[in-house]
């Protein structure tokens, strides 16, 4: 499952990137993240987040071990005035094993390589960043578009137009966090494709659905953790 201390492994290889270091280890962050977190909320108590489009593969949480290979994404957010903003979020659905996945994804989703939505992640904007790492799995074909759980699966469609094939996904949390409806994040998602021509109920769209575990950390939790390392 997704953890904390992964988050504080990407924030790591972010801020190794700034500091021209090596980043340290996942290993270095396991175990001491619930213990670095709870020190803080304590503290703090008393002083007052373009995907790659590989093929899918049927990834069950059965398969979900604590260093095993994982389709995953990683997301930043920046936050402001509480409210998070997305600043950068790829990742890929081919398993990938997960210390070397976290550092690909986390350092492409920062310096906006392969995704021309956002400009490369300052360091300066560190303090107001929050990691998000998502590990997904159950895939499944759905029986159509609207085949899928509200709040329980992320998404990802395909569908050819003229010779050219289109595809997007959104991760479980993105439809509740940002639309009203199915139908409403379908359009969004088909736009996101890049096709900019009639509603999605005219195209012939195949839909897959699948489960994700997701957990998130802030970089004032990340800075705790790393003391503790």
């Amino acid at each position: 499952m997704a953890s904390k201390a992964q988050c504080a492994f990407c924030f790591d290889v972010l801020v190794a990137h700034f500091e021209d270091r090596s980043s340290l280890p996942l290993s270095s962050f396991e175990g001491s993240d619930s213990a670095a977190i709870s020190e803080l909320t304590s503290s703090s108590s008393s002083s007052v987040s373009s995907v790659d489009t590989g093929s899918f593969s049927k990834v069950t949480s059965a398969n979900h071990k604590s260093h095993g290979s994982y389709p995953l994404f990683v997301t930043w957010n920046v936050v402001v005035r509480g409210q998070p903003r997305l600043r950068g979020c790829i990742g890929t659905f081919e398993p990938q094993p997960l210390e070397r996945g976290l550092r690909t994804y986390a350092r492409t989703a920062s310096v906006a390589f392969d995704d021309a939505r956002f400009n490369p992640i300052l360091a300066k904007e560190l303090p107001s960043l929050e990691c998000g790492v998502s590990l997904l799995m159950d895939f499944e074909e759905a029986s159509g578009p609207l085949d899928w759980e509200w709040g329980v699966h992320g998404i990802r469609i395909s569908f050819t137009v003229s010779g050219r094939r289109y595809s997007a996904t959104y991760l479980p949390d993105v439809p509740p966090e940002h639309f009203d409806s199915k139908e409403q994040t379908l359009e969004s998602l088909v736009h996101k494709a890049g096709f900019s021509g009639t509603s999605w109920r005219t195209l012939s769209i195949k839909l897959v659905r699948y489960k994700g575990s997701k957990t998130s950390l802030s970089y004032a939790e990340y800075v705790a953790m790393k003391k503790r390392v």
